[in-house]
């Protein structure tokens, strides 16, 4: 992968980037790339010599990075910190790194450090859920040793003291932990199989030239397009609709008596691929996504 610097950060910054610490090791996926749409694996590994991404785009990354070097400085005896396990599953080599693991007699504690948003923290994030549980997965079967619990501690990189004192549901602290659902082992190895089912699909149509399965609405954190009825010359809507017959419908009761309402048509977006895919130009269902809009 090329790496670029358009906007002149200093050269210590792009020295880091492109002397990475992380490596997935010897294996056919790590968690995070499990996790990943299956498109967008194998259309990586078919063209990282291709990619080009910028270190001003790699800024959150470094200091995520940087946050769990200093992390480590303060782990205590029962701690274990930045492990990477291994093991085979399905025929699939798989590795995790995970941030930290309390060691407790009658079980391990699972945490991840994300640095993030305050507004994130709010939301109930699939994707975290899905990590950790893939994390527990590999303990209790690579350690044979009971997972007691399991948790995100969210570093907040834009908390508001104003915003916290003001509003209930924003987070009280620049630092917050999040229990996440601890999952049956069962339910963790029959959700990693389902994941490998759809990788080894991919992988296959990779190798014989076929198309690539699609990315799923998820997966492209895609916004449907919704025709909001609000009071013209307004920002705010005063209802939102999926469907354009029933924007109008609305539209009809509330102007019977005087015109004060229209129809504003918010279109929908593919948020990940046109913003943050870093693959999106050698993606056909991306192109033709384009090319219907245009």
């Amino acid at each position: 992968m090329k790496i670029t610097n358009k906007f002149n950060i200093p050269q210590t910054f792009v020295n880091v980037v492109k002397r990475p610490q992380y490596t997935k090791g010897d294996v056919n996926l790590s968690v995070t790339e499990l996790l990943n749409s299956p498109q967008i694996v194998q259309l990586r590994t078919k063209h990282i010599d291709e990619l080009e991404t910028d270190v001003s785009e790699m800024v959150w990354s470094l200091f995520g990075t940087a946050v769990h070097n200093i992390l480590e400085h303060g782990k205590d005896d029962n701690h274990i910190v930045e492990e990477r396990l291994f093991t085979q599953f399905e025929g699939w080599k798989i590795s995790g790194a995970i941030d930290l693991q309390e060691v407790h007699s009658d079980g391990i504690d699972i945490k991840d450090y994300k640095v993030t948003s305050a507004w994130t923290v709010q939301q109930e994030k699939a994707e975290w859920v899905n990590q950790l549980n893939c994390y527990a997965w590999l303990v209790e079967k690579v350690k044979g040793q009971r997972v007691r619990s399991i948790q995100i501690v969210g570093i907040v990189r834009d908390w508001s003291r104003r915003d916290a004192e003001a509003k209930e549901t924003y987070p009280q602290a620049p630092i917050v932990t999040i229990d996440i659902p601890l999952w049956s082992f069962e339910q963790r190895e029959d959700y990693i199989r389902s994941r490998l089912v759809l990788h080894n699909e991919a992988l296959f149509s990779r190798q014989v030239n076929d198309d690539l399965p699609p990315c799923t609405p998820e997966e492209m954190w895609e916004k449907p397009t919704v025709y909001a009825v609000k009071k013209i010359g307004g920002v705010r809507a005063k209802t939102l609709f999926s469907e354009k017959d029933r924007a109008e419908e609305e539209l009809a009761t509330l102007n019977a008596k005087k015109k004060e309402y229209e129809i504003e048509v918010r279109e929908g977006e593919r948020t990940r691929c046109e913003k943050f895919c870093q693959v999106s130009q050698f993606c056909s269902q991306h192109q033709q996504y384009l090319k219907e809009k245009s």
